[in-house]
């Protein structure tokens, strides 16, 4: 039998406000437990909760991004159910009127291709607190530090067919969030989680099949290979005469499987009404026209900039612009006298790797975009070669103020005096003559050791063409 998946996800962004959504207690994390949680975040008697304006212009931003439709009024309601972490017995959140409603974003994906996916509706909550199992041998802890801290819960339609469509998608919105600085988007802290919701049917039916969702997924890896898991699951299942229920299962990394939580709920079963504590959320024109002059150049603009103005390879396009610290290092290393593409070479090639190397973030890359667009400059006047040019960068890493302090301090200007040049080849083909004759016999590939033996010889500083040009025609003259 034949079988198509189907694929939703609903991510949960932490915004990247100071101060929680209804109240003044700190969003930093890794505070001491239960240190940042203070009496409205705890749902006292005789607490009001306040909105947090930035939370509402985050929302709106996300909304404007993603041409998605914005609602002037929305609605904060409470979603009744008990658990330790959540003290107040509901959490608030947004059902019927949301702030963001429906949008689509344009994924770029694997194969080269692009995927429209819908967005059904995005809208503001608080997160719960967090239980912690393993500090206490026979019971549970609770932290509350992060019950409160705002979060912008994005729901997609179910458009996406494959694992892979799935991760580009969640990879596209987290690119996103980080682009128009709304959510830091750190997995690790929990800042970005990913909830998956899978079925499974005949293909060529028009009706979805039953589907589960897996929980709290905080790495692209891990989403990927629990979505695999749970489509080998279903199908084993329903191949078997089986019916796939509707529930809510967890993924377990070690085991690299899902397994069941609890029954999945509806929302009937969370018990929505209107929160009493909080007014409608109205935003006016002028409110959101105040936000779209904050927004950036989106990626999907920039990248098709780079293609089309700078003329970048489509690859490197969407290597730079995948995040908007990375897209500016670039065109702050730009300068009128070389082409785009040696920069972009540069980016992708020796500073990712170094920066691969290293394990660090470009924020914690100790060399300039400055520095790194002087070193270009001096490449391509012929003050220095490619090869040289990497022995310059690691000087910069280590401290060196500039690449022309660089290449004064340790002599690495590029040989291109032709005479000088000359001499050296004519030195290397008298001392070895048995491969001169062999490379006139025929033995074409020599040529790359006289290029290595005149480079020994200028202590690597012999202009790669003119040496290149010179040992050519001396050779075959």
């Amino acid at each position: 039998m034949s079988w198509e998946v189907v694929i939703g996800l609903e991510i949960h962004a932490q915004l990247a406000t100071k101060s929680k959504i209804f109240s003044g207690a700190s969003t930093a994390f890794g505070a001491e437990p239960n240190t940042q949680a203070c009496a409205v975040d705890l749902g006292l008697p005789g607490v009001l909760p306040v909105m947090n304006a930035q939370a509402v212009e985050m929302a709106v931003k996300f909304a404007l991004a993603t041409d998605a439709q914005i609602g002037r009024t929305s609605v904060f309601a409470r979603k009744n159910y008990f658990y330790p972490d959540l003290p107040k017995g509901y959490q608030i959140s947004q059902m019927a009127l949301p702030i963001v409603g429906e949008g689509s974003v344009t994924v770029a994906q694997t194969d080269g291709t692009e995927k429209e996916v819908g967005l059904t509706r995005a809208h503001l909550e608080e997160d719960a607190g967090k239980s912690v199992h393993d500090q206490f041998n026979d019971a549970t802890g609770v932290d509350l530090n992060r019950a409160g801290t705002p979060l912008l819960e994005i729901v997609s339609e179910p458009d996406m067919r494959s694992s892979a469509e799935a991760v580009a998608y969640a990879r596209h919105i987290h690119s996103l969030v980080r682009y128009i600085d709304i959510c830091d988007g750190n997995m690790q802290e929990g800042s970005f989680r990913c909830d998956a919701n899978v079925s499974i049917r005949e293909k060529g039916d028009t009706e979805l099949g039953t589907r589960t969702e897996i929980k709290n997924v905080n790495s692209f890896r891990f989403l990927e290979r629990a979505i695999e898991f749970e489509i080998e699951r279903q199908i084993d299942v329903l191949e078997s005469g089986g019916t796939v229920v509707q529930e809510t299962r967890l993924y377990d990394a070690d085991k690299d499987e899902t397994r069941s939580m609890r029954s999945k709920e509806e929302a009937n079963d969370y018990r929505y009404f209107p929160d009493p504590d909080l007014p409608p959320l109205v935003v006016d024109v002028t409110f959101i026209e105040s936000i779209r002059a904050t927004l950036p150049e989106l990626p999907h603009v920039r990248k098709a900039r780079f293609i089309e103005d700078l003329g970048l390879p489509t690859d490197d396009a969407v290597a730079l612009t995948a995040d908007k610290r990375v897209a500016d290092f670039f065109e702050a290393t730009l300068d009128d006298s070389f082409k785009p593409r040696k920069a972009a070479n540069w980016m992708t090639g020796e500073l990712f790797a170094r920066m691969n190397k290293e394990e660090v973030s470009l924020s914690e890359v100790p060399v300039s975009a400055e520095q790194v667009k002087g070193m270009l400059i001096r490449m391509e006047d012929g003050t220095i070669s490619a090869k040289i040019a990497k022995q310059v960068f690691d000087e910069l890493w280590a401290g060196a103020e500039s690449a022309d302090a660089v290449i004064e301090a340790k002599g690495l200007k590029q040989i291109s005096d032709s005479g000088a040049i000359e001499t050296m080849i004519d030195e290397v083909l008298a001392a070895n003559p048995g491969q001169v004759e062999e490379y006139r016999g025929g033995k074409d590939k020599l040529m790359s050791f006289f290029v290595g033996q005149v480079m020994r010889a200028s202590k690597g500083k012999a202009n790669p063409a003119q040496l290149n040009d010179i040992l050519k025609k001396k050779l075959d003259g």
